[in-house]
This record gives C-alpha cells, structure tokens and sequence, in this order.
C-alpha cells in the first residue's frame, strides 16, 4: 500500500491472480531497493 498507492480496499477487492501478480512485483520492488542501498554503502 505504502509503495504503490494502492488502499487497502483495492488490495481486498483483486482477484488472486492479481494479489499474487501485485505480491510478486511488490517483492521484486523491494529487492532492487535493497540491492540499491546495500550498494550505496
């Protein structure tokens, strides 16, 4: 939600084929963004 935008009711609402196409790009988001501060350091 926090990333994207997304409310809490939108997220409810997807169907699961759409939560786990949002789950697997929110993971993918958050890993380039680890990678991105682990080489920032």
């Amino acid at each position: 939600m926090q990333y994207h935008k997304y409310s809490l009711t939108e997220i409810e609402t997807l169907i699961p084929w759409e939560r786990e196409l949002y789950v697997k790009l929110l993971i993918d988001y958050l890993e380039k963004e680890k990678q991105e501060r682990e080489k920032n350091r």
